[in-house]
């Protein structure tokens, strides 16, 4: 998926979910002679499922959201037209049937009948219609306009059927519909001027579970869907409790405060594994967790207005390819893993991780760690120590020294900024390391381009068009392009992959598209994270983890988990 990482610092609830009501009772007969004594049969408790995490939403609108504790939530409440399977195939979800016009712009769905909304109404093609032309219209959206890019029209021909013509065929219709959730119209057609402030904290969807109570930073509480059209879900309701910290986490796991928890700290693994009725999970996931060392090239004449909310304050010498590639050298990604990740992690290259398969570009060859050659390549371009201080000076004689944030929520940011702070020095660079929360984080990103390196992370998309797309110069206003990066022959290349139906073809394009982005070093990726989650064994049984994705907390596992008997 194609969410941010990192995490807010946040406040710990606990609470417990009040009992149903009393059944109504009647007055028992005499039971027969030497037959047991017979009770009144006891209300049952609702099944409760609870996951502990150390992160919140930051927002319920899925045209605003970016973390992926929000996409959690919206993979559960609301539905798409497709889903994406563990096995990274897409089934119809929301429609019944899709044809495909012989030139592959016309796609005709039927919507299914017996869908409904939370609130009781019937979905329709009409509210299929009015999500895909509300996200198309609102371009201030961070991400869900650039999946409608090709669409031409949408509309509803009558209730149940839904055409979308495109400008052109494109090989990825499934992968652009997967993250674009379906919203009723009778409730966001009177939020269409307010679109990116609405909260939507009802939060009507048509998912296997119903929004009950929201609590920005401390829960978020859902019940089961009893009117969901596809499989139900064997509990009555899951509690997403926010923890302080991580550590936090670990501890609420085996007190069996929650019945599983998304992450930990890897130093956690040894006690966890050893904890009664706990299982840990490892493995990377179907869709890799991106690490990202984000470096600001925006060029003047690239920047956003000051209107776009532009201010492009970073170090000229990041503009230079030789500066960034020195620094490519002088990182050494598995010292990175096996220190901050406890190696639970594989060396990074592209923003197209291994875990795409055909169209990661295995053929390409990283930056070597070489403090050498880094420091020779530096001195011959005119970065030199001129006065001695063991920092490097560019041309102009601004020192070599940049600014370095990172969300100070997390756990591996801290200890891997100091990691390279040590790398770095060995070449004549330093850095002012400062943590910052996510929003100051998000304010000075982008499109603002007001810092030098910041230390963040992406998940990916089963199909890279998305990801691709955050290198084009167009995205820079938009902020989707987060290091400013301008390149007109990728620009070019990017279009043609996203019309090209030929697979070989299009991989082909996608290949040199990496290559391009590697030896310009628009980030620098540390590495691809490895999934570590644990959940108890002694309330619920059923959960999933012999896939490929490990991903307890979705859909996957909170459909088929259920009580231990």
């Amino acid at each position: 998926m194609n969410v941010r990482k990192w995490l807010l610092l946040l406040i710990s609830l606990v609470f417990v979910l009040s009992s149903c009501g009393p059944a109504t009772q009647t007055e028992p007969a005499a039971p027969e002679e030497g037959a047991p004594p017979t009770t009144a049969e006891e209300p049952a408790e609702p099944v409760t499922l609870r996951v502990g995490w150390a992160g919140s939403p930051d927002s319920l609108n899925p045209g605003v959201a970016t973390l992926m504790e929000a996409y959690t939530i919206f993979e559960l409440v609301y539905q798409t037209l497709y889903n994406l399977e563990l096995d990274g195939s897409y089934t119809l979800e929301l429609a019944e049937s899709a044809n495909v016009s012989e030139d592959g712009l016309v796609w005709t769905f039927k919507i299914r009948q017996d869908a409904k909304w939370h609130d009781g109404q019937p979905v329709t093609a009409q509210d299929v219609a009015f999500t895909y032309n509300y996200y198309t219209v609102h371009e201030d959206f961070p991400y869900m306009p650039a999946y409608t890019t090709y669409f031409e029209s949408v509309e509803a021909t009558d209730d149940a059927t839904l055409v979308i013509k495109l400008t052109e065929a494109i090989p990825n219709m499934e992968s652009q519909t997967v993250f674009m959730y379906i919203l009723p119209e009778h409730i966001w057609k009177d939020h269409d001027a307010d679109a990116f402030e609405f909260e939507n904290l009802e939060m009507i969807g048509s998912g296997p579970f119903k929004m009950q109570e929201y609590k920005q930073s401390e829960y978020v509480h859902l019940v089961a869907n009893q009117d969901y059209d596809g499989t139900q879900p064997k509990i009555d309701a899951v509690i997403f409790q926010t923890f302080e910290n991580q550590d936090a986490l670990v501890q609420a796991i085996k007190t069996g405060q929650v019945d599983m928890i998304t992450e930990m700290p890897n130093t956690a693994l040894a006690s966890l594994q050893d904890a009664e009725n706990v299982q840990v999970v490892t493995g990377a996931p179907l869709s890799a967790d991106v690490a990202d060392i984000i470096i600001n090239q925006t060029a003047p004449e690239n920047c956003p207005t000051e209107e776009e909310g532009g201010i492009c304050s970073g170090h000229p010498a990041l503009r230079d390819v030789t500066v960034r590639q020195a620094l490519a050298h002088a990182t050494d990604k598995q010292k990175l893993i096996d220190v901050v990740l406890l190696g639970l992690g594989d060396p990074g290259l592209t923003l197209i991780p291994r875990q795409l398969g055909t169209f990661f570009n295995s053929e390409l060859d990283d930056f070597a760690y070489d403090t050498a050659l880094a420091n020779q390549m530096l001195e011959e371009a005119g970065y030199l120590d001129s006065n001695g201080d063991s920092v490097r000076e560019d041309p102009e004689g601004k020192a070599l020294t940049f600014r370095l944030n990172y969300p100070s929520d997390s756990t591996t940011a801290p200890r891997e900024a100091e990691l390279l702070s040590e790398m770095w020095k060995e070449i004549g660079i330093t850095v002012e390391i400062q943590p910052l929360d996510g929003d100051t984080l998000t304010a000075i990103c982008c499109p603002a381009f007001d810092y030098d390196i910041m230390l963040w992370g992406w998940g990916c998309d089963p199909d890279p068009g998305f990801q691709l797309s955050i290198y084009l110069g167009s995205e820079i206003p938009s902020g989707l392009n987060e290091t400013g990066y301008f390149n007109a022959t990728y620009d070019e290349l990017y279009a043609q992959q996203a019309t090209e139906l030929d697979p070989e073809k299009r991989r082909e394009i996608i290949w040199e598209m990496q290559r391009m982005t590697l030896e310009d070093v628009v980030y620098i990726i540390p590495w691809y994270g490895q999934a570590a989650q644990a959940f108890r064994t002694d309330r619920f049984q059923g959960w999933i983890t012999d896939q490929p994705k490990v991903a307890l907390e979705d859909t996957s596992s909170l459909l088929v988990v259920e009580p231990v008997p």
